[in-house]
């Protein structure tokens, strides 16, 4: 059984979603839209009646004082009272995006005791009135009411009743992928790098060509990309690491070229060693910098860029940025409390030209109010407030803004220290692994252009601020009592990153089948490499494993075991019983 409830303001009630985006639509250069109002539909599939359909609207979804509601087991007539110049738009989450307000939504018809929802979507349906020509509203959907990375309009709202297939059931055998990379040309080479979205230069390519030619053997896909992530500029830091050549023009001599080697080592590497400030207690090897504070604290301080997401998907890029710089902090050491976020963004002019705007590029306004919208939203559902920043303008930022997030902790002293003992359990909490994010490392080491939208759109993770309050808060029990051994954050490269920085020495042995999943059909690879937020990788001695999960259990935080850390130093990953990678750390 299926079930549609609707919502929408009351009469003379504002509506404020619609005036936003009524704005939005202004911005765009179309004055013809004369009103906009929204309705907000929950469709409910599972064994339930009307009347918990109604229970569940009136006590969960509805603010009865200001909205009014509807609901159906069938498609029914617009709310709204559809005028000669009005525009039915409905905008739905592509299958396999993941929806937070799905979530929490099943979870609170759970809290109120309602069994038999297996499911929750939601829509919004947007009433256009004004005169519009097909362009302009084609115009209005693409720019103002939804983002076709993660969003479509839906044809049909009685498809809204039919149930949605979310991927096919995993084989129970998988057939392992080779890679032919033996033999290639180096024009080969790089074809494979850029359709495979690996994003690595010609040298890159050489030295796995090498590696495996001494092995005697093709990588299989799992492996090549896990190199790939590895060697990302996002995980890598490939340009600081790199050898700057540049020219020096005096006036009056010969220009020459001069040579930094190892931009990063030469300069802030080098002048924090040179300094060295007692009050520098953990430089360059953790997730955040941490320095002393007071007698009780240290204090821990991440900031990096989610450049490349922010500019196809503003409010989903700077959303998991900043959801990912305070999950650095929060695997730092043995855990950082997270305490407040600084945050720092360049954009084009917000009065830019659209005739000027390169092809592919959202305008400036749009990514300036998804970008500070992303990060509010994120800062504040968790509790963390932004305690400064800045705003910059430059038209050089109009294909690519600047998105500097970042986080600020407090590490009790005695916790900046971690290590991965031999056989702690591999563990996964938190959010569960989607298609979302997958390629999101490597995709920080390409160019954008015209084609990114469409060709990395699954690039672009899906923020959750509720689940990372709720794994935080638990994580930081969990410290406290001393119930592991070392915690990393699970971002950029996913569980490829974030299991192999904790094996590099030890080794990891990993049963991709184990890792919980938000729908069936993901296979080894997506596993291994999405990007999917919100989720933390611990080792956790077996002894203590118990009592672990009866604290997750206590917040109705998910937590699973994938997997041991042997000591062979080796990374060998399994799929329902079939090993699917095995190379050398």
């Amino acid at each position: 059984m299926i079930w549609r409830v609707e919502i929408k303001d009351k009469d003379g009630i504002f509506d404020a979603i619609g005036s936003g985006v009524a704005r939005d639509i202004l911005d765009l250069g179309i004055r013809s839209i004369h009103d906009v109002r929204v309705v907000q539909a929950f469709i409910l599939e599972g064994e339930i009646s009307g009347a918990d359909t109604e229970r569940i609207a009136r006590q969960l979804l509805v603010d009865l004082v200001v909205q009014d509601f509807r609901y159906a087991d069938k498609p029914f007539p617009n709310f709204f009272v559809k005028a000669n110049d009005a525009h039915v738009v409905e905008v739905a989450y592509n299958p396999g995006v993941m929806d937070p307000v799905e979530a929490s939504t099943l979870k609170g018809i759970g809290d109120l005791g309602v069994s038999g929802v297996v499911s929750v979507r939601t829509s919004r349906q947007f009433v256009l009135e004004g005169k519009l020509s097909d362009q302009e509203l084609e115009l209005i959907k693409d720019k103002a009411l939804m983002n076709k990375l993660i969003q479509h309009a839906v044809k049909d709202p009685a498809s809204t009743f039919k149930s949605v297939a979310l991927g096919h059931a995993i084989k129970d055998k998988p057939d392992v992928k080779s890679v032919r990379i033996l033999g290639l040309a180096d024009k080969a080479l790089k074809e494979l790098s850029k359709k495979g979205q690996l994003y690595l230069n010609l040298d890159e390519m050489r030295a796995i060509q090498k590696h495996f030619v001494s092995q005697k053997r093709e990588p299989t896909d799992v492996e090549l990309e896990t190199i790939a992530q590895t060697w990302s500029e996002h995980c890598n830091h490939k340009t600081f690491r790199g050898n700057i050549r540049y020219t020096v023009k005096e006036k009056g001599k010969a220009a020459k070229v001069e040579v930094i080697k190892n931009l990063l080592k030469s300069t802030i590497v080098k002048a924090t060693y040179t300094l060295d400030k007692p009050w520098c207690v953990s430089v360059f090897h953790d997730n955040a910098g941490v320095i002393k504070f007071d007698k009780e604290y240290n204090v821990c301080f991440k900031a990096e860029t989610h450049n490349h997401p922010s500019a196809l998907e503003p409010f989903g890029g700077a959303n998991t940025g900043v959801g990912g710089v305070i999950r650095d902090t929060l695997g730092t050491g043995l855990g950082a409390k997270p305490i407040c976020n600084t945050d720092i963004f360049c954009f084009a002019r917000p009065d830019y030209s659209f005739d000027d705007l390169p092809a592919g590029a959202l305008h400036p306004f749009r990514v300036m109010k998804g970008v500070v919208s992303g990060v509010r939203d994120y800062g504040n559902k968790m509790g963390i407030p932004t305690v400064n920043g800045a705003i910059c303008f430059d038209d050089h930022y109009v294909g690519n803004p600047l998105v500097f997030c970042g986080n600020i902790g407090l590490l009790p002293k005695g916790m900046d220290k971690k290590a991965v003992k031999k056989n702690d359990l591999v563990v996964v909490c938190g959010g569960r692994t989607g298609r979302d994010g997958i390629h999101g490392a490597t995709f920080s080491s390409g160019e954008l252009t015209h084609e990114s939208e469409v060709v990395s759109s699954g690039a672009v993770q899906i923020g959750n601020p509720i689940e990372e309050k709720k794994v935080c808060d638990v994580l930081l029990k969990a410290r406290d009592e001393g119930l592991y051994s070392a915690v990393t954050d699970c971002g950029a490269g996913g569980l490829s990153s974030a299991v192999g920085e904790m094996g590099a020495v030890l080794g990891a042995r990993v049963d991709l089948d184990k890792v919980p999943l938000k729908y069936q059909g993901l296979n080894y690879t997506e596993i291994w490499i999405s990007e999917s937020q919100e989720r933390m990788v611990l080792a956790v001695p077996p002894s203590k494993i118990g009592r672990m999960k009866e604290i997750f259990d206590s917040e109705n935080v998910e937590l699973a075991v994938i997997g041991t850390f042997p000591g062979t130093g080796r990374l060998e990953l399994f799929f329902n019983g079939v090993q699917v990678c095995n190379l050398d750390m």
